[in-house]
This record gives structure tokens, C-alpha cells and sequence, in this order.
């Protein structure tokens, strides 16, 4: 005898969908087996003559006690329904950049389709970045940075920074062709070029680098200088703010060092005079000096510049920074910086990396290792990778926190030979912008949704696969700075010129078919 009609109704994983579904009958309605054989096991049961054979699902059965069913339902009432799951495109990508898990067996469909859907107006997606002198009308930009705010789906406010020293604050929401551009702001902090422009956590203030050996806080609100921030003796190629901390930000310089700087201390100004600070940690050297040949005169080697820095997600008290010289990698512990003092001068400690990559990925594809222009860090999808540009026209994917390099893909139109080219990640983590140093003005866009899977390196040689970036044409001489907001692109070019670039499919299959025409209007991939 079987339990009693008293138990409670079973609940089955649809075979399909993994969608939970109910079926209201008892474990006593399941058919019984019949006499077993002298082996133990039993046979199926026989429909006799008059029967229609029917097929009937496969059942997982679990027991659960939310509700009691009759024991007189017969198992050849129950009907399964099966139930579809759509899975389009933009599903699974939308279930992405929400915080889907992207597990290692889980394969996210390519998006090559969605970034050539990216297209930008003559009229409404173009700024000119205007110059502060008479002889000429506009300025190269020499980097540009999205708010935080603007990452997140808030007003997409972009800062531009110039050759001459200003800053100017961007509206880049989406507008008619006969809408007029909305009110910039405009900063001047430096008298010479920017090269890194950053927003702080709450986007109040904006950090700049520079090539007068500083880097200088402003006011958004007030449009003032807050404070100036010595240290370095040569350019301040970028800047960082802490994620965590909105008094605490890391900068690096063509002098090799990286300085730690606390808004909160260190003030060496008068009372009446902007604050002037010193950095709270300074590290010399960071990536080695360059090797001096002997001779009778003794020449001081020189270090090798940083040209990236950046402070990871999951490790607030964490540095990663990139050199001029070569692919390595260094991660700085900023809590505990140092080694112990060195007998000779005890009062300057050694500082030394936590964690450093193993090989160089730049010396893979030639004699002699390259440095690394610019960085960028992966989330969602590609969470737990660093991404870096190479000088040799090539991106390298490396593992975080051993910052092992593991992949490498490039374009046969990429060339990124100059340390002002970027590298920008989108807020979803699914796609990558680069710039070009070529004179066509090329932007190029990377599907780095499956970046963390096993795939082959895209190169350029004919025996490798061919890469499936994106390339845009749509402005002259060279794109140095990009970044993302959400929904959208920003490229800055050296005719002074930044460019907005919007997914947009309608108008996209217009300029496919009706190319003649639509060029006088919009530019797209190429």
C-alpha cells in the first residue's frame, strides 16, 4: 500500500525551461510497477490491446507541503504544457549588463550587429572645443571623461579637456537638428596641456593632469580652483580618483612617479593663497630607469614613465599602473606601500609591488617590448579583467589580481603608436572603445563580452583570424580620448572637434540603403 491521498502535491523542473510548474496529483497515481524479475528489477507496464500508446514526459518529482490534492485524479488527466523561452539578441544582452551571472559555461551572443548600429548627426553630435587665443578658432582635445553620474543613465555631462589648459563641460544629451547646443562651462585651470581629466566619486570636482608638473582640483559648482597639487618634476600624464574616498586620489608622470595625495592634509600654502599639497606617498621609479651604458662620465639614468593608472573595483586600497617601456604591470598596495628601510638611507623606504605580471605580451609579436598606452577595466561580462593598449597596435587582455596576459586582439587599420591614444570601457562591460593615431580619424569598437572565455587572438597577419570591431569614420587626423556614458560614445579628434556616437537602428538601415543621400547627414561604421 502506497501513502495516503493526504500528501501533499509535487512540484516538477519543466525539462525545457527550467521553469517551475505545479501538477496536482499524488505519488499513489503514479503507475505502479509491475512483478519484479528474479533479478530485482521491475518491468514497464503493459497497455493492453484497446490502448492508444501515448508518449509521457519525463517527471522529476520533489515533494512539497503547500496544498493537498485528491487521490483519485488518474495520471492520464495530467497534461504538461510546454512552455518556450524566447531568447532574442538584445534578451540576453539586456540580462547582462543587469547583473546576470556570466558563468565560464555560459556563452553571451555576439553584439557585433548592435555597435554597427552606431551612428552620429553632422548638426546635433558634433562640439568644437574653441580656442582661448585669437589666432585660432579651435584647440585639439587631449582627453575627455563621462560623470559617474552620466555612466549610471544621469545627465550626460563630458568633460573635455585642451591643449591650451581649459576645461569645458559638455551636455551631450540626445537633441533635434534644429535644437541649439546647450550651455557649456568652461574652466581654465592650467596655462598648458591637460593630458587626464577625472570626476570624482559624487561628480562635486574634477581632477586635472598636466604638462606644468601639477594637477589641480575644481569646483563644478563654483567653477573655482580648490587646490594645486605638487610633487612630480615633469608632466602629469593621468590621474585617478579613489572609488571609495572622495578626499584620496593617485597620480602618475613622465618622471616615473606615482603620488598619493589626501585633500584633508598636507596644505603648505597660506591661509589666503589657493592650498598647495604634497603627496602623502610618493613612489620613485615605479617601473624601473632605463639602463645607462658605462663610460668615464657617470649619467643618471633616467625613469620610465607612467602612462596609466587606475584604481580597481574590488580593491579600494589597490593601484594598478601601466608603463611607457614595456607590457608589465604593477599592483600597489597603498596600505602598506613599502618594504623595510634600507640600511643606507633609512629614512627613504623601498617600495615595492604587490603583484606584477609575469611576461611581457608586448614581445610576443616582435623583437622588443612596447609600452602600454592607456588602460581600462572591465565589469558585468568582462568582470576580472584588465584591458591595455599597447604601442604596437595592439589590445592585451589581462587576468586581475595577477595581471597574467592571456589574450591579445587587434585591427589591420589600428595603430595606436602614441601615448595619447585611449582606451574606454562601456558601463555594461560589454564593449571596448579605442582611438587611432592614423590620419582617417578612425574610432574602433570591441565586443569584449566573452574576453574571459577561450577564444583565439585576432591579428594581422594573413594565418590569423580576422578581428570583429567596429570601425567609424567620421573625423580627420588623429582620436586620442574616449569614453562612455550609457548609450552612448565620445571620440575627441586633432581638428578640435568631439563626436557622439548613438546606437540607433532605424537610421542606421537608412544609411545602408540609401548611402548617397544619408552621407550628407550622418556618418556610420565603415
Amino acid at each position: 500500500m502506497l501513502d495516503s491521498p493526504e500528501a501533499p502535491r509535487c512540484e516538477i523542473l519543466f525539462d525545457a525551461t527550467n521553469i517551475r510548474e505545479s501538477l496536482y496529483f499524488h505519488a499513489s497515481q503514479l503507475p505502479t510497477p509491475a512483478t519484479p524479475l528474479d533479478d530485482g528489477k521491475p518491468k514497464r507496464r503493459i497497455s493492453q490491446s484497446d490502448e492508444t500508446p501515448t508518449k509521457k514526459p519525463r517527471l522529476m518529482v520533489a515533494e512539497s507541503s503547500n496544498a493537498e490534492i485528491d487521490a483519485d485524479v488518474e495520471m492520464d488527466d495530467v497534461v504538461v504544457k510546454r512552455r518556450g523561452c524566447r531568447r532574442t539578441v538584445f534578451r540576453t544582452l539586456g540580462l547582462t549588463s543587469n547583473g546576470y551571472p556570466a558563468g565560464p559555461h555560459r556563452m553571451i551572443l555576439p553584439s557585433r550587429d548592435i555597435l554597427q548600429s552606431f551612428v552620429s548627426s553632422h548638426t546635433s553630435d558634433v562640439f568644437k572645443c574653441q580656442s582661448r587665443t585669437v589666432d585660432s578658432f579651435v584647440t585639439p582635445p587631449y582627453a575627455c571623461a563621462y560623470s559617474n553620474g552620466a555612466k549610471r543613465g544621469g545627465a550626460p555631462l563630458l568633460a573635455i579637456a585642451t591643449e591650451q589648459g581649459s576645461i569645458h563641460i559638455l551636455d551631450t544629451t540626445k537633441r533635434k537638428e534644429w535644437d541649439c547646443e546647450p550651455a557649456r562651462v568652461t574652466l581654465e585651470p592650467h596655462d598648458n596641456g591637460i593630458f587626464d581629466v577625472k570626476w570624482n566619486a559624487d561628480d562635486a570636482l574634477l581632477a586635472t593632469a598636466s604638462g606644468d608638473k601639477s594637477t589641480r582640483i575644481s569646483s563644478v559648482e563654483t567653477q573655482q580652483l580648490l587646490s594645486i597639487l605638487d610633487g612630480h618634476i615633469s608632466t602629469v600624464k593621468c590621474v585617478a580618483w579613489d572609488p571609495t574616498h572622495r578626499d584620496l586620489l593617485a597620480t602618475g608622470g613622465r618622471d616615473g612617479m606615482l603620488c598619493l595625495y589626501d585633500l584633508r592634509v598636507n596644505n603648505v600654502s597660506d591661509e589666503n593663497e589657493i592650498a598647495a599639497r604634497s603627496p602623502v606617498i610618493t613612489i620613485t621609479a615605479a617601473h624601473g630607469q632605463d639602463k645607462v651604458s658605462g663610460g668615464r662620465h657617470k649619467i643618471r639614468p633616467l625613469p620610465r614613465g607612467i602612462t596609466n593608472i587606475l584604481y580597481p573595483d574590488d580593491r579600494p586600497h589597490g593601484l594598478v599602473s601601466s608603463g611607457s617601456f614595456d607590457g608589465i604591470l604593477h599592483y600597489w598596495d597603498l596600505r602598506l606601500p613599502s618594504d623595510k628601510s634600507s640600511k643606507r638611507s633609512p629614512k627613504k623606504p623601498s617600495y615595492k609591488p604587490l603583484f606584477s605580471s609575469t611576461m611581457d605580451p608586448t614581445t610576443f609579436h616582435g623583437a622588443r617590448c612596447r609600452g602600454i598606452t592607456s588602460m581600462s577595466q572591465g565589469s558585468g561580462p568582462s568582470a576580472g579583467l584588465l584591458f591595455a593598449l599597447g604601442a604596437d597596435s595592439r589590445l592585451y587582455t589581462y587576468s586581475y589580481p595577477t595581471l597574467t596576459p592571456f589574450r591579445t586582439e587587434t585591427h589591420p587599420n589600428l595603430q595606436t603608436n602614441s601615448f595619447y591614444v585611449r582606451l574606454a570601457t562601456s558601463p555594461c562591460g560589454r564593449w571596448l572603445a579605442s582611438g587611432s593615431t592614423s590620419r582617417a580619424g578612425s574610432l574602433f569598437l570591441f565586443d569584449i563580452s566573452n574576453a574571459g572565455r577561450v577564444a583565439p587572438s585576432y591579428g594581422k597577419g594573413s594565418d590569423e583570424p580576422v578581428s570583429p570591431a567596429v570601425r567609424f569614420r567620421g573625423q580627420s587626423g588623429e582620436i586620442g580620448a574616449v569614453d562612455w556614458a550609457r548609450d552612448m560614445v565620445a571620440s575627441c579628434a586633432d581638428d578640435g572637434t568631439v563626436r557622439i556616437w548613438r546606437p540607433d537602428l532605424e537610421v542606421y538601415r537608412k544609411c545602408i540603403s540609401n548611402s548617397e543621400e544619408q552621407k550628407w547627414e550622418w556618418f556610420w561604421s565603415t
